[in-house]
């Protein structure tokens, strides 16, 4: 039982402390959620934004890839030069899917339409007005956002179609339409938010809907198009839409002539977002009155001795979990409250661990060794789980995991790597691109898990053709690979390449080839002194394009940049 002095000295100020820090944290409460909830609506719709931002960049480099390798696809390439529309289509038909594109439009070297695979019963007439395909017709591959008679609001990338002597004979254009319903409805299930896709300052695709209808044909409010379209610029904030605030973002689209000629807009309805906050304001409230009454019953038996090294050790553990691993409480006592120190201390050690072997992970794998992670049996229970997830992440984001070989975020780690150290060193660096010879007929023929298999079988290859620590394999893509030779002459990486070449023409696979049962490959090598004012994407551009000529001379065979 406390005495009168006691209960006068320690426990009722510490009472009458406590029920104003709890009125002042319940109102501060309060204020800081208010503020918390508006920064994760604006966290959300940034985070949105940058989605949106990513998905139209990644709808134009899809349609490149689309556009590009259909445009060196043999059997298209035969069939635009015959002019074949049924054998065009048969061959395009089924590739948007595979290309995460909408359509292709197919074109000869007038600029007149051969095939479409969205509206196939539409051919012979000019396109010569996108000037995707005015690119592609001048030898360019060509990326825009653009509108035409059938589908307003699409990103088109153009490809030149050559035959086997050069001549230009047609066009490949790929798209990613914007103007669809279920294209913002995907979107929509993706970003929990409202999108829009508008033709001028119209709505012409929208998930927001007015009297239970789509909104469609619906305007942009004028001093918002003024901004967007007519200055081209982004906006952000809040607009009441159709009765509803919103906090909205709308972004230009802008085409060849740098015209904003469409707009694609997301919001995030407020009213949900900030009836919830009340409640939980007013929930913050009830539970902190309830708190602080259970304070109050809990303080008069609580045992004043203990309140220090509990006060020492909260803020410990506070600091832990703001992110500040430095526990400064070292109590010696055998009772509960020394046991909790020493499991403090003894998670702390384990998280510095944990951040130590993780960062030395991370150093080894800028480097380009991926095959070095951290330890995870020295870790015990749930941080051996963390750390296992840890190296099975980083394994994930660093190997290819079909071949087992460095992936291509590897190679550019270690690519920077050796650049460095060549210009510091003043040294050779050479590169050799590696692409399996009709890899897509060999699919055709055997299926792609045979497919898979071979890759894995090329992929052995280099195992047993590079001898030195430094050498570096890594998958580039697709049916490609890449070798990366540290110090290394050119004579020195036509060696090697000859090595590789000759090992896979000798490796007992199935090929596509009739009566064949060797897969082979063609490899463009490029070497160079490395100097500061010299760039990695020229170094690989040479690379690939004695690989494309390698390919074009007959394939399994050496081609080396001079």
């Amino acid at each position: 039982m406390f005495n009168k002095s006691f209960r006068s000295k320690i426990i009722f100020p510490t009472l009458i402390v406590l029920t104003v820090l709890v009125v002042v944290l319940i109102i501060s409460f309060s204020s800081k959620f208010l503020y918390y909830n508006n920064s994760i609506i604006n966290e959300t719709i940034n985070a949105n934004i940058n989605s949106i931002k990513f998905y139209l960049n990644t709808s134009k480099n899809n349609s490149k890839t689309a556009a590009i390798s259909m445009a060196f696809n043999i059997n298209s390439i035969k069939a635009i030069k015959e002019r074949d529309r049924d054998e065009i289509l048969r061959i395009f038909t089924p590739m948007p899917d595979l290309y995460r594109i909408t359509y292709y439009t197919i074109c000869d070297n007038a600029g007149i339409v051969l095939a479409r695979t969205y509206q196939p019963e539409l051919f012979g007439d000019s396109i010569l007005n996108q000037q995707n395909v005015q690119d592609a017709l001048d030898g360019k591959v060509g990326s825009y956002f653009e509108s035409g008679t059938e589908i307003k609001v699409a990103v088109r990338t153009g490809a030149p179609v050559y035959d086997a002597d050069g001549a230009l004979i047609g066009v490949v254009s790929a798209g990613v339409r914007f103007d669809l319903d279920s294209e913002v409805d995907e979107l929509k299930n993706l970003l929990n938010s409202e999108l829009t896709v508008f033709y001028g300052d119209t709505r012409i695709a929208t998930t927001i809907k007015q009297n239970g209808q789509r909104a469609k044909a619906t305007a942009l409010e004028p001093a918002i198009a003024k901004i967007v379209i007519d200055d081209r610029q982004e906006y952000f904030g809040n607009e009441d839409i159709f009765g509803t605030e919103y906090r909205a973002f709308y972004t230009p689209l802008l085409n060849a002539k740098n015209e904003a000629f469409a707009t694609f807009s997301l919001g995030i309805p407020l009213e949900k977002l900030k009836n919830a906050s009340n409640v939980l304001v007013r929930d913050g409230i009830i539970i902190g009155v309830i708190g602080l009454s259970i304070s109050i019953i809990l303080l008069l038996v609580i045992i004043s001795s203990i309140s220090k090294p509990l006060v020492m050790l909260a803020k410990d553990m506070d600091n832990v979990a703001c992110g500040t691993l430095h526990v400064n409480t070292n109590i010696k006592s055998d009772d509960e409250v020394g046991l909790l120190n020493k499991s403090l201390h003894g998670a702390v050690n384990i998280i510095y661990k944990l951040i130590e072997d993780i960062t030395a992970t991370i150093a080894e794998h800028k480097k380009g060794n991926i095959d070095y992670f951290l330890d995870t049996e020295v870790f015990p229970g749930d941080y051996k789980t963390l750390a296992d997830n840890i190296v099975t992440l980083a394994s994930v984001g660093m190997k290819d995991q079909l071949t087992k070989l460095p992936n291509r975020h590897s190679f550019d780690n270690r690519l920077n790597l050796e650049w460095q150290r060549a210009i510091r060193e003043k040294t050779a660096l050479s590169i050799l691109l590696i692409d399996v010879d009709r890899f897509k007929n060999y699919n055709d023929s055997y299926g792609h898990q045979q497919g898979d298999v071979a890759l894995q079988t090329v992929a052995g290859v280099f195992a047993q053709s590079l001898n030195r620590a430094v050498d570096f394999a890594a998958r580039w893509g697709g049916e490609e690979f890449v070798v990366l030779l540290p110090g290394t002459t050119a004579d020195g990486a036509l060696k090697v390449a000859e090595k590789i070449r000759a090992k896979v023409e000798n490796m007992m696979v199935p090929c596509a080839d009739e009566g064949a049962a060797k897969v082979t490959v063609s490899l463009g090598v490029n070497t160079q002194m490395p100097t500061s004012n010299s760039l990695t994407s020229d170094f690989i551009s040479k690379a690939d394009e004695a690989l494309y000529r390698a390919k074009k001379a007959g394939r399994n065979r050496i081609v080396q940049d001079r």
